[in-house]
Protein backbone atom coordinates (compact mmCIF):
# COMPACT_ATOMS: atom_id res chain seq x y z
CA UNK A 1 0.00 0.00 0.00
CA UNK A 2 2.72 2.42 1.04
CA UNK A 3 4.30 1.79 -2.26
CA UNK A 4 1.61 2.59 -4.40
CA UNK A 5 0.22 5.48 -1.84
CA UNK A 6 3.99 7.23 -1.92
CA UNK A 7 3.91 8.51 -5.05
CA UNK A 8 0.79 9.56 -5.24
CA UNK A 9 1.43 11.37 -1.61
CA UNK A 10 4.90 13.23 -3.00
CA UNK A 11 3.10 14.20 -6.42
CA UNK A 12 0.26 16.21 -4.27
CA UNK A 13 2.74 18.03 -2.17
CA UNK A 14 5.08 18.78 -5.26
CA UNK A 15 2.00 21.00 -6.50
CA UNK A 16 0.38 22.34 -3.68
CA UNK A 17 4.02 23.51 -2.57
CA UNK A 18 5.22 24.68 -5.71
CA UNK A 19 2.25 26.70 -6.76
CA UNK A 20 -1.19 27.11 -5.31
CA UNK A 21 0.51 27.64 -1.66
CA UNK A 22 3.31 29.77 -2.31
CA UNK A 23 1.21 31.88 -4.31
CA UNK A 24 -1.49 31.95 -1.42
CA UNK A 25 1.19 32.61 1.52
CA UNK A 26 3.04 35.22 -0.08
CA UNK A 27 -0.10 36.64 -1.76
CA UNK A 28 -1.44 37.05 1.88
CA UNK A 29 1.62 38.04 3.25
CA UNK A 30 2.26 40.83 0.49
CA UNK A 31 -1.82 41.89 0.83
CA UNK A 32 -1.43 42.46 4.67
CA UNK A 33 1.88 44.14 4.55
CA UNK A 34 -0.06 47.18 2.15
CA UNK A 35 -3.25 47.01 4.27
CA UNK A 36 -1.90 47.60 7.08
CA UNK A 37 0.64 50.13 6.01
CA UNK A 38 3.80 47.67 6.98
CA UNK A 39 2.34 47.00 10.16
CA UNK A 40 6.21 44.70 10.22
CA UNK A 41 7.90 48.36 10.64
CA UNK A 42 5.46 50.94 12.14
CA UNK A 43 4.88 48.03 14.99
CA UNK A 44 8.08 46.12 15.90
CA UNK A 45 9.48 48.28 18.19
CA UNK A 46 5.65 48.11 20.15
CA UNK A 47 6.15 44.33 19.43
CA UNK A 48 9.18 44.21 21.37
CA UNK A 49 7.64 46.42 24.52
CA UNK A 50 4.94 43.90 24.41
CA UNK A 51 6.76 40.52 24.62
CA UNK A 52 7.25 41.00 28.35
CA UNK A 53 4.04 40.72 30.19
CA UNK A 54 3.19 39.83 34.35
CA UNK A 55 5.56 37.82 35.42
CA UNK A 56 2.67 35.37 36.61
CA UNK A 57 1.10 32.96 34.66
CA UNK A 58 -2.63 33.04 35.26
CA UNK A 59 -4.34 36.27 36.45
CA UNK A 60 -6.96 35.42 38.69
CA UNK A 61 -10.22 35.43 35.81
CA UNK A 62 -8.82 33.16 33.36
CA UNK A 63 -7.19 30.47 32.79
CA UNK A 64 -4.72 32.10 30.49
CA UNK A 65 -1.36 32.76 29.45
CA UNK A 66 0.95 35.95 29.61
CA UNK A 67 1.65 37.23 26.61
CA UNK A 68 5.32 35.74 26.81
CA UNK A 69 4.29 32.73 27.75
CA UNK A 70 1.94 32.66 24.27
CA UNK A 71 4.93 33.57 22.36
CA UNK A 72 7.42 31.10 23.79
CA UNK A 73 4.69 28.49 22.79
CA UNK A 74 4.39 29.84 19.43
CA UNK A 75 8.16 30.14 18.78
CA UNK A 76 8.40 26.61 20.64
CA UNK A 77 6.28 25.43 17.34
CA UNK A 78 8.18 27.56 15.03
CA UNK A 79 11.63 26.78 16.00
CA UNK A 80 11.90 23.43 15.13
CA UNK A 81 13.73 20.65 13.41
CA UNK A 82 13.39 22.71 10.28
CA UNK A 83 15.49 25.52 11.58
CA UNK A 84 17.99 23.32 11.14
CA UNK A 85 17.35 20.48 8.65
CA UNK A 86 14.95 23.10 6.46
CA UNK A 87 17.65 26.15 6.49
CA UNK A 88 20.20 23.61 5.47
CA UNK A 89 17.86 21.54 2.72
CA UNK A 90 17.16 25.12 1.33
CA UNK A 91 20.86 26.06 0.85
CA UNK A 92 21.70 22.66 -0.31
CA UNK A 93 18.95 22.59 -3.10
CA UNK A 94 18.84 26.57 -4.32
CA UNK A 95 22.23 27.43 -3.33
CA UNK A 96 22.90 30.37 -0.76
CA UNK A 97 20.87 32.56 -2.25
CA UNK A 98 18.23 30.52 -1.22
CA UNK A 99 18.58 32.23 2.14
CA UNK A 100 17.47 36.25 0.78
CA UNK A 101 14.58 34.73 -0.35
CA UNK A 102 13.75 33.66 2.83
CA UNK A 103 14.30 36.57 4.68
CA UNK A 104 12.06 38.45 2.19
CA UNK A 105 9.84 35.93 2.70
CA UNK A 106 9.58 36.08 6.72
CA UNK A 107 9.47 40.20 6.22
CA UNK A 108 5.92 39.81 4.47
CA UNK A 109 4.72 36.60 6.93
CA UNK A 110 5.13 39.55 9.73
CA UNK A 111 2.51 40.82 8.55
CA UNK A 112 0.68 37.46 7.75
CA UNK A 113 0.88 36.24 11.20
CA UNK A 114 0.08 39.52 12.97
CA UNK A 115 -3.64 39.22 11.46
CA UNK A 116 -3.52 35.29 12.35
CA UNK A 117 -2.99 36.51 15.75
CA UNK A 118 -5.54 39.76 16.38
CA UNK A 119 -7.87 37.19 14.50
CA UNK A 120 -7.63 34.57 17.03
CA UNK A 121 -7.39 36.90 20.12
CA UNK A 122 -10.52 38.56 18.33
CA UNK A 123 -12.81 35.78 18.04
CA UNK A 124 -12.10 33.56 20.99
CA UNK A 125 -14.47 32.10 23.33
CA UNK A 126 -14.04 33.15 27.11
CA UNK A 127 -16.12 29.96 28.72
CA UNK A 128 -17.79 31.38 32.32
CA UNK A 129 -14.97 28.59 34.24
CA UNK A 130 -12.59 30.99 32.22
CA UNK A 131 -11.67 28.53 29.94
CA UNK A 132 -10.47 30.05 26.46
CA UNK A 133 -10.98 28.62 23.03
CA UNK A 134 -9.29 30.53 19.73
CA UNK A 135 -7.71 29.53 16.78
CA UNK A 136 -8.53 29.54 13.32
CA UNK A 137 -11.14 27.28 13.33
CA UNK A 138 -13.35 30.30 15.60
CA UNK A 139 -12.21 32.70 12.88
CA UNK A 140 -12.65 30.84 9.69
CA UNK A 141 -16.44 30.38 10.83
CA UNK A 142 -16.69 33.96 11.45
CA UNK A 143 -15.61 34.72 8.20
CA UNK A 144 -17.82 31.98 6.83
CA UNK A 145 -21.41 31.50 8.25
CA UNK A 146 -23.44 28.48 8.01
CA UNK A 147 -22.09 24.82 6.55
CA UNK A 148 -19.09 26.27 3.69
CA UNK A 149 -18.05 27.46 7.21
CA UNK A 150 -18.33 25.04 9.31
CA UNK A 151 -16.69 22.49 6.26
CA UNK A 152 -13.55 24.85 6.19
CA UNK A 153 -13.23 25.21 9.57
CA UNK A 154 -13.50 21.17 10.18
CA UNK A 155 -11.67 20.49 7.08
CA UNK A 156 -9.06 22.35 9.05
CA UNK A 157 -9.00 21.08 12.81
CA UNK A 158 -9.19 17.35 11.15
CA UNK A 159 -5.85 18.34 9.08
CA UNK A 160 -4.29 20.09 11.72
CA UNK A 161 -4.58 17.11 14.24
CA UNK A 162 -2.96 14.75 11.86
CA UNK A 163 -0.35 17.12 10.29
CA UNK A 164 0.91 18.31 14.19
CA UNK A 165 -0.25 16.21 16.92
CA UNK A 166 0.01 12.96 15.63
CA UNK A 167 2.46 12.70 12.49
CA UNK A 168 3.95 15.64 12.91
CA UNK A 169 4.81 14.61 16.60
CA UNK A 170 6.27 11.32 15.26
CA UNK A 171 8.81 13.01 12.95
CA UNK A 172 10.04 15.31 15.52
CA UNK A 173 10.65 12.18 17.89
CA UNK A 174 12.51 10.47 15.29
CA UNK A 175 14.83 13.61 14.77
CA UNK A 176 15.75 13.17 18.20
CA UNK A 177 16.01 10.20 18.70
CA UNK A 178 18.60 8.95 15.88
CA UNK A 179 20.36 12.52 16.24
CA UNK A 180 20.90 11.18 20.11
CA UNK A 181 21.67 7.80 18.55
CA UNK A 182 24.19 9.16 16.66
CA UNK A 183 25.91 11.24 19.24
CA UNK A 184 25.52 9.38 22.04
CA UNK A 185 25.11 5.64 21.30
CA UNK A 186 21.93 5.87 22.87
CA UNK A 187 19.22 3.17 21.66
CA UNK A 188 16.23 5.00 20.11
CA UNK A 189 13.85 3.18 21.89
CA UNK A 190 14.86 4.33 24.77
CA UNK A 191 14.77 7.97 23.88
CA UNK A 192 11.16 7.34 22.49
CA UNK A 193 9.96 5.90 26.06
CA UNK A 194 11.58 8.96 27.96
CA UNK A 195 9.83 11.47 25.65
CA UNK A 196 6.81 9.48 26.06
CA UNK A 197 6.84 9.57 29.82
CA UNK A 198 8.05 13.05 29.95
CA UNK A 199 5.59 14.73 27.51
CA UNK A 200 2.88 12.53 29.15
CA UNK A 201 3.36 14.56 32.29
CA UNK A 202 3.56 18.03 30.75
CA UNK A 203 0.31 16.49 28.60
CA UNK A 204 -1.20 15.68 32.06
CA UNK A 205 -0.71 19.30 33.43
CA UNK A 206 -2.94 21.55 30.63
CA UNK A 207 -1.63 24.54 29.63
CA UNK A 208 -0.39 25.86 33.28
CA UNK A 209 1.59 23.20 32.58
CA UNK A 210 2.56 23.83 29.27
CA UNK A 211 2.93 27.30 30.07
CA UNK A 212 5.38 27.26 32.65
CA UNK A 213 8.19 24.74 30.48
CA UNK A 214 7.88 26.60 27.45
CA UNK A 215 8.34 30.12 29.20
CA UNK A 216 11.78 28.51 30.57
CA UNK A 217 12.79 26.15 27.73
CA UNK A 218 12.59 28.18 24.61
CA UNK A 219 14.53 31.53 25.72
CA UNK A 220 17.41 28.79 26.74
CA UNK A 221 17.36 26.50 23.85
CA UNK A 222 17.65 29.74 22.11
CA UNK A 223 20.69 31.08 23.75
CA UNK A 224 22.42 27.74 23.94
CA UNK A 225 21.84 27.72 20.21
CA UNK A 226 22.96 31.24 19.81
CA UNK A 227 26.21 31.01 21.80
CA UNK A 228 27.20 27.48 19.53
CA UNK A 229 26.73 29.63 16.29
CA UNK A 230 28.52 32.92 17.86
CA UNK A 231 31.76 30.70 18.71
CA UNK A 232 32.14 29.25 15.16
CA UNK A 233 31.14 32.56 13.30
CA UNK A 234 33.68 34.62 15.06
CA UNK A 235 36.19 31.58 14.14
CA UNK A 236 35.33 32.17 10.70
CA UNK A 237 34.67 35.98 10.89
CA UNK A 238 37.64 37.10 8.33
CA UNK A 239 34.76 35.28 6.05
CA UNK A 240 31.51 36.75 6.80
CA UNK A 241 31.68 39.28 4.35
CA UNK A 242 31.88 36.98 1.85
CA UNK A 243 29.13 35.06 3.23
CA UNK A 244 26.97 38.02 3.11
CA UNK A 245 27.84 38.73 -0.26
CA UNK A 246 27.46 34.86 -1.66
CA UNK A 247 23.61 35.45 -0.11
CA UNK A 248 22.69 38.23 -1.91
CA UNK A 249 25.12 37.53 -4.93
CA UNK A 250 23.86 33.54 -5.63
CA UNK A 251 20.14 35.24 -4.92
CA UNK A 252 20.48 36.61 -8.35
CA UNK A 253 22.46 34.93 -9.90
CA UNK A 254 22.13 31.47 -8.97
CA UNK A 255 22.88 29.34 -11.84
CA UNK A 256 26.83 30.28 -10.84
CA UNK A 257 26.76 27.49 -8.17
CA UNK A 258 23.45 25.78 -8.95
CA UNK A 259 24.78 25.26 -12.63
CA UNK A 260 22.08 24.81 -15.53
CA UNK A 261 20.28 27.84 -17.45
CA UNK A 262 19.15 31.17 -15.03
CA UNK A 263 15.87 30.42 -15.79
CA UNK A 264 15.99 27.27 -14.11
CA UNK A 265 18.21 28.09 -11.40
CA UNK A 266 16.24 31.52 -10.28
CA UNK A 267 13.41 29.63 -9.75
CA UNK A 268 14.83 26.68 -8.04
CA UNK A 269 16.55 29.50 -5.51
CA UNK A 270 13.29 31.43 -5.08
CA UNK A 271 10.85 28.52 -4.53
CA UNK A 272 13.36 26.92 -2.43
CA UNK A 273 13.61 29.80 0.47
CA UNK A 274 10.23 30.58 -0.32
CA UNK A 275 9.02 26.92 0.76
CA UNK A 276 11.37 26.71 3.45
CA UNK A 277 10.55 29.88 4.98
CA UNK A 278 7.16 29.51 5.10
CA UNK A 279 7.26 26.36 6.45
CA UNK A 280 9.86 27.37 9.10
CA UNK A 281 8.29 30.50 10.33
CA UNK A 282 4.48 29.06 10.09
CA UNK A 283 2.99 32.46 9.33
CA UNK A 284 -0.14 31.68 7.27
CA UNK A 285 -0.29 28.04 8.42
CA UNK A 286 -3.09 28.41 10.94
CA UNK A 287 -0.85 26.48 13.92
CA UNK A 288 0.60 29.31 16.15
CA UNK A 289 -2.85 31.58 16.40
CA UNK A 290 -3.56 28.90 18.97
CA UNK A 291 -0.94 29.87 21.26
CA UNK A 292 -1.81 33.48 20.77
CA UNK A 293 -5.73 33.21 21.05
CA UNK A 294 -4.67 32.02 24.91
CA UNK A 295 -2.86 35.19 25.44
CA UNK A 296 -4.23 37.48 28.69
CA UNK A 297 -4.04 40.27 26.64
CA UNK A 298 -7.44 42.48 25.79
CA UNK A 299 -6.58 44.43 22.60
CA UNK A 300 -6.46 41.76 19.75
CA UNK A 301 -3.85 44.33 18.31
CA UNK A 302 -1.17 44.02 21.53
CA UNK A 303 -0.72 40.02 20.37
CA UNK A 304 -0.51 40.97 17.37
CA UNK A 305 2.45 43.02 17.20
CA UNK A 306 4.00 40.17 19.63
CA UNK A 307 3.31 37.50 16.95
CA UNK A 308 5.20 39.38 14.69
CA UNK A 309 8.16 39.24 16.83
CA UNK A 310 8.12 35.34 16.93
CA UNK A 311 8.49 35.38 13.29
CA UNK A 312 11.65 37.35 13.63
CA UNK A 313 13.04 35.57 16.36
CA UNK A 314 12.46 32.06 13.96
CA UNK A 315 13.33 33.26 10.74
CA UNK A 316 15.92 36.35 10.98
CA UNK A 317 17.73 35.32 14.44
CA UNK A 318 17.75 31.65 14.49
CA UNK A 319 17.55 30.27 10.92
CA UNK A 320 19.91 33.02 9.97
CA UNK A 321 22.66 32.08 12.47
CA UNK A 322 22.34 28.49 10.78
CA UNK A 323 22.93 29.77 7.06
CA UNK A 324 25.45 31.68 8.29
CA UNK A 325 27.59 29.14 9.80
CA UNK A 326 26.99 26.46 6.73
CA UNK A 327 27.69 29.28 4.01
CA UNK A 328 31.03 30.37 6.01
CA UNK A 329 32.06 27.10 6.68
CA UNK A 330 31.03 25.19 3.68
CA UNK A 331 30.55 27.54 0.32
CA UNK A 332 33.44 29.78 0.98
CA UNK A 333 37.20 29.59 -0.47
CA UNK A 334 38.10 26.78 1.71
CA UNK A 335 34.91 24.94 1.96
CA UNK A 336 34.33 21.60 0.17
CA UNK A 337 31.58 23.27 -1.87
CA UNK A 338 32.89 26.64 -2.62
CA UNK A 339 33.47 25.08 -6.38
CA UNK A 340 30.04 24.49 -6.72
CA UNK A 341 28.04 21.50 -7.08
CA UNK A 342 30.30 19.43 -8.15
CA UNK A 343 32.65 16.01 -7.28
CA UNK A 344 31.67 13.07 -4.91
CA UNK A 345 31.28 15.28 -1.92
CA UNK A 346 27.26 16.12 -3.31
CA UNK A 347 27.32 12.23 -2.65
CA UNK A 348 27.82 12.58 1.08
CA UNK A 349 26.23 15.80 2.04
CA UNK A 350 22.70 16.07 2.45
CA UNK A 351 20.31 18.24 4.27
CA UNK A 352 20.86 16.37 7.43
CA UNK A 353 24.52 16.26 8.06
CA UNK A 354 25.51 19.58 6.50
CA UNK A 355 24.59 21.17 9.48
CA UNK A 356 26.47 18.70 11.70
CA UNK A 357 29.69 19.25 8.98
CA UNK A 358 29.55 22.34 9.47
CA UNK A 359 29.57 22.50 13.24
CA UNK A 360 32.28 19.81 13.14
CA UNK A 361 34.72 22.00 11.36
CA UNK A 362 35.38 24.23 13.97
CA UNK A 363 33.91 21.73 16.97
CA UNK A 364 35.16 18.84 15.83
CA UNK A 365 32.95 15.92 14.04
CA UNK A 366 32.37 14.64 17.84
CA UNK A 367 31.90 17.74 19.65
CA UNK A 368 29.85 18.70 16.20
CA UNK A 369 27.66 15.77 15.90
CA UNK A 370 26.75 16.33 19.77
CA UNK A 371 25.98 20.04 19.74
CA UNK A 372 23.53 19.57 16.91
CA UNK A 373 22.03 16.59 18.96
CA UNK A 374 21.19 18.90 21.83
CA UNK A 375 19.99 21.77 19.73
CA UNK A 376 17.77 18.83 18.00
CA UNK A 377 16.83 17.72 21.48
CA UNK A 378 15.34 21.07 22.87
CA UNK A 379 14.22 22.31 19.37
CA UNK A 380 11.58 18.95 18.63
CA UNK A 381 10.79 18.41 22.08
CA UNK A 382 9.12 21.83 22.38
CA UNK A 383 7.66 21.64 18.84
CA UNK A 384 6.27 18.25 19.99
CA UNK A 385 4.71 19.97 23.22
CA UNK A 386 3.42 22.83 20.87
CA UNK A 387 1.68 20.89 18.18
CA UNK A 388 0.21 18.58 20.76
CA UNK A 389 -1.63 21.89 22.63
CA UNK A 390 -2.51 22.66 18.66
CA UNK A 391 -3.70 19.33 18.03
CA UNK A 392 -5.95 19.22 21.38
CA UNK A 393 -8.13 22.43 21.07
CA UNK A 394 -8.92 21.54 17.37
CA UNK A 395 -9.87 17.68 18.84
CA UNK A 396 -11.70 19.85 21.91
CA UNK A 397 -13.14 21.83 18.94
CA UNK A 398 -15.10 18.71 16.65
CA UNK A 399 -15.38 16.72 20.00
CA UNK A 400 -15.47 18.53 22.71
CA UNK A 401 -19.40 19.11 23.34
CA UNK A 402 -20.63 15.56 23.66
CA UNK A 403 -17.34 14.08 24.50
CA UNK A 404 -14.89 16.05 26.03
CA UNK A 405 -13.70 13.84 28.34
CA UNK A 406 -12.75 10.61 26.18
CA UNK A 407 -11.83 12.97 23.52
CA UNK A 408 -8.91 14.75 25.16
CA UNK A 409 -7.79 11.52 26.63
CA UNK A 410 -7.98 9.71 23.30
CA UNK A 411 -5.90 12.15 21.59
CA UNK A 412 -3.56 12.19 24.19
CA UNK A 413 -2.84 8.52 24.42
CA UNK A 414 -2.48 8.58 20.66
CA UNK A 415 -0.70 10.89 20.62
CA UNK A 416 2.16 9.68 23.31
CA UNK A 417 1.36 6.26 20.83
CA UNK A 418 2.47 8.14 17.68
CA UNK A 419 5.69 9.56 19.64
CA UNK A 420 6.72 6.27 20.98
CA UNK A 421 6.68 5.10 17.32
CA UNK A 422 8.48 7.88 15.61
CA UNK A 423 11.47 7.06 18.26
CA UNK A 424 11.37 3.41 16.40
CA UNK A 425 10.41 3.72 12.91
CA UNK A 426 11.50 5.99 9.86
CA UNK A 427 9.34 6.37 7.01
CA UNK A 428 9.65 8.84 3.98
CA UNK A 429 6.12 8.43 3.46
CA UNK A 430 5.24 9.48 7.15
CA UNK A 431 6.88 12.53 6.05
CA UNK A 432 5.00 12.89 2.86
CA UNK A 433 1.81 12.35 4.66
CA UNK A 434 3.06 15.19 7.15
CA UNK A 435 3.94 17.76 4.68
CA UNK A 436 0.61 16.71 2.77
CA UNK A 437 -1.72 17.68 5.28
CA UNK A 438 0.42 20.78 6.49
CA UNK A 439 0.00 21.96 2.80
CA UNK A 440 -4.13 21.37 3.23
CA UNK A 441 -3.95 23.90 6.51
CA UNK A 442 -3.18 26.78 4.61
CA UNK A 443 -6.17 26.44 2.33
CA UNK A 444 -9.02 26.96 4.46
CA UNK A 445 -6.48 29.04 7.01
CA UNK A 446 -5.62 31.82 4.04
CA UNK A 447 -9.08 31.87 2.57
CA UNK A 448 -10.45 32.98 5.84
CA UNK A 449 -7.45 35.79 5.98
CA UNK A 450 -8.63 36.89 2.86
CA UNK A 451 -12.15 37.50 3.97
CA UNK A 452 -11.40 38.87 7.31
CA UNK A 453 -8.99 41.64 5.73
CA UNK A 454 -11.40 44.60 7.24
CA UNK A 455 -11.38 42.91 10.69
CA UNK A 456 -7.91 43.22 10.84
CA UNK A 457 -7.44 46.34 9.46
CA UNK A 458 -9.95 47.30 12.24
CA UNK A 459 -7.53 46.18 14.89
CA UNK A 460 -4.42 47.58 13.53
CA UNK A 461 -5.87 51.05 13.97
CA UNK A 462 -5.37 50.84 17.02
CA UNK A 463 -1.26 50.95 16.68
CA UNK A 464 0.61 53.53 18.48
CA UNK A 465 2.01 54.89 15.24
Amino acid sequence: MEEILFPIVAKINEYLSNYILVTLLVGVGVWYTFKTRFVQIRCFHEGLKNVFGPIHIFDKNHKSMTSFQALATAVAAQVGTGNIVGASGAILVGGPGAIFWMWVIAFFGMATIYAEATLAVKTRIIEPDGHIKGGPVYYITQAFKGRFGKFLAAFFAVAIILALGFMGCMVQSNSIAYSMQTAFGIQPWIIGLLLVIVCAVIFVGGIKRLASVTEKIVPFMALFFIIGCLIILIARIQYIPETFGMIFYYAFKPQAILGGSFGYAIKTALSQGAKRGLFSNEAGMGSTPHAHALANVKNPHTQGTVAMIGVFIDTFVILTLNALIVISTLYTNDGPLSGGYAGGITEILNKTNLVQTAFGTIFGNSAGAIFVAICLLFFAFSTILSWNLFGKINVVYLFGKRFPKAAKLTYTVLALGFIMLGSLVSSDFVWELTDMFNNLMVIPNTIALFALTGVVIAMAKHSKT
